[in-house]
């Protein structure tokens, strides 16, 4: 595959319980070769949540943490830095992946906020018909979550909930992390290997 034709991806970890999903993400994204170039946005409300459920402080060097070596192919970027390349419609992008995706994040993206930099690339992946993944963590949900899960599917985003599977008997939580990821990289046209898939004969759902 060469340089033109690997994908070029937005991750964004915001604000919400489950950070680890993000996490494996990156991972996952920075060993797959059909991935060419990455660009990672974390809000300032996640780095409270990186803090608490990981262990990681501060935004100097996220990437390095989070991967757990030098990442040559996964760019950082301040979440107010609108000016940054994914905030352009002009920029070649291959989708966007929020991971995971707080309701608050949530209402910016399906009404059309742009106020920082993960609402304006999600915005511009909306305009520009392009694959946009909302992982969203929140439970129960109230009616205006719902009303704007709506919005944004309406709008053209995937709405993809992190609700792990149990059917294929993950033996902990890394490995319901891993198989949600897989899930959702398969749903971006990029199969993983050790992916679970549902044969039939299987014991349990396979929904």
């Amino acid at each position: 595959m060469t340089t033109e034709t690997k994908l070029n991806l937005t991750v964004a970890i915001t604000g919400a319980s489950g950070v680890v999903f993000g996490q494996m993400l990156l991972r996952a994204l920075e060993g797959d070769e059909r991935v060419g170039r990455i660009h990672f946005v974390a809000s300032e409300n996640s780095l409270r949540v990186l803090a608490e459920e990981m262990g990681i402080s501060g935004r100097s060097g996220l990437v390095e943490k989070l991967l757990g070596q030098a990442s040559a192919k996964t760019t950082q970027h301040s979440e107010n830095d609108v000016g940054a390349a994914i905030a352009s419609g002009s920029y070649p992008s291959s989708g966007m992946i929020v991971m995971p995706c707080s309701m608050g994040t949530l209402a910016g993206i399906a009404n059309g906020m742009a106020g920082n930099l993960i609402e304006r690339a999600a915005d511009v992946c909306l305009k520009e018909r392009r694959q946009l993944v909302l992982c969203l963590r929140e439970t129960p949900f109230n009616k205006i979550h719902i009303r704007n899960m709506g919005l944004a599917a309406d709008a053209g985003a995937t709405i993809f909930p992190m609700i792990p599977a149990f059917y294929n008997q993950p033996v902990d939580s890394t490995e319901m992390a891993r198989q949600f990821v897989c899930r959702v990289l398969a749903h971006m046209g990029l199969p993983q290997p050790g992916a679970y898939i549902w044969k039939p004969g299987d014991a349990g759902s396979g929904a």
